[in-house]
């Protein structure tokens, strides 16, 4: 993700989840963006204009008339100096006032003049939300070009647990680079990740020790570089990615069947899951006890999801992954070969930096026509962008 050069417009309206506009000004600016805020009236009960103005680097302003501002006249001069603009929180209120095209105050006329994207980010109670007064003045503001984040489900201000949640500070930063990364636009790709499971018993199960990360890593810049990403995850403690279709699965059968689904609408499909080769003939309904010296569990095979793309594939590309622990190009050559695939991701256990649950990962690209590139130890989402990269070249998109 880089926003450099980039100059965002954040306008901040008085709803509670104004306290996290902190953050979002720190995480723009980390990724090289310049930003200047707007604050409604409201928005400076919430969120103290001083924290704003040392985070961005620049004066935070309120007033419609403002003798002291840089611009001539403040609200063009704002609107024609952005390139973005990030409404967060979007209250009900606000969203009203520019469905009805007030210009009452500084954020209003600057969206009134505005000629660049405007991302919308509600923060509101569920039944607020759901109101037919605020889903029409929603539909209204979509009509006209305005971009819609969708709510999150979880605790709200009142204490109540429902959709109305601003999206977190690094999902909204996430929204904001994909409208500046758009080199994979029009693509549509399916990505696997994480172990799955599969049970002995109401207690025990077989898995292996993926985190997801990686596959994670893939839908996230994948989707932050324009793609549209259905991502199919078997179980994991991390967060869907911001603008992923996430799917959640447990068993190796519960994701054949979804990618299975999904496969023939997308160009192409990336699988970094780790799914379980086996599982047990049969289930125990009832806890195993430990009542014998020995215990013998028949497993049987699970179905080769890889393979069965491969067979199916037509114009499509196919990423495979393999992670060895001895001769690993030679075994990623086999696997690439009988899985059908046009490119494997070798992961070699043994290297340092590499394997299970890291942030980093060390992997060598083959494809389908022999060709090698090892990859220096980098960070998973720089490995998603190298292997986004080929995608991309292989596809002319």
């Amino acid at each position: 993700m880089s926003l450099q050069g980039r100059h965002i417009l954040l306008g901040v309206t008085g709803g509670i989840a104004a306290y996290k506009t902190p953050e979002i000004v720190r995480l723009l600016t980390a990724e090289g963006a310049e930003v200047r805020v707007v604050l409604t009236r409201a928005a400076g009960e919430f969120v103290a204009p001083k924290t704003l103005e040392v985070l961005s680097r620049h004066v935070v302003y309120s007033a419609l008339f403002d003798r002291d501002a840089e611009f001539p006249v403040l609200h063009v001069g704002l609107a024609e100096w952005a390139d973005l603009i990030l409404l967060a929180p979007a209250t009900a209120h606000c969203l009203g006032r520019i469905a009805g095209g007030l210009a009452d105050d500084l954020l209003t006329s600057v969206l009134l003049c505005a000629g660049v994207p405007v991302l919308l980010a509600p923060s509101m109670e569920e039944n607020m939300f759901a109101n037919p007064a605020v889903e029409a003045n929603v539909q209204t503001l979509a009509e006209r070009g305005f971009r819609l984040l969708e709510p999150g489900v979880g605790p709200l201000a009142s204490g109540a647990v429902g959709r109305g949640r601003m999206p977190e500070p690094a999902e909204l930063v996430a929204a904001v680079a994909k409208h500046f990364s758009g080199d994979l636009d029009g693509l549509e790709l399916l990505v696997t990740a994480g172990p799955t499971v599969e049970d002995l018993d109401p207690v025990r199960f077989i898995s292996n020790r993926s985190s997801g990360k990686m596959g994670y890593a893939i839908a996230e810049r994948a989707a932050a570089r324009g793609a549209r990403v259905w991502l199919v995850s078997g179980p994991t403690v991390l967060p869907a990615p911001a603008g992923v279709e996430r799917q959640l699965v447990r068993s190796t059968r519960d994701m054949q069947r979804a990618v299975e689904a999904l496969f023939e609408q997308v160009d192409g499909a990336i699988l970094a899951a780790a799914p379980a080769d086996y599982r047990a003939k049969e289930v125990a309904a009832q806890k195993i006890k430990r009542d014998a010296a020995s215990r013998s569990i028949e497993l049987v095979e699970n179905p080769d999801i890889a393979a069965g793309l491969g067979r199916c594939k037509g114009q499509r590309l196919l990423v495979v992954f393999a992670m060895e622990t001895e001769k690993g190009p030679e075994r990623a050559r086999e696997k690439l070969a009988r899985k059908g695939g046009d490119l494997i991701v070798l992961n070699m256990l043994n290297d340092e930096g590499a394997g299970f649950a890291g942030d980093t990962n060390r992997v060598t690209l083959i494809d389908v026509e022999g060709q090698e590139e090892a990859l220096p130890l980098l960070s998973k989402s720089a490995v998603a962008d190298r292997i986004l990269d080929w995608v991309r070249a292989r596809r002319g998109v």
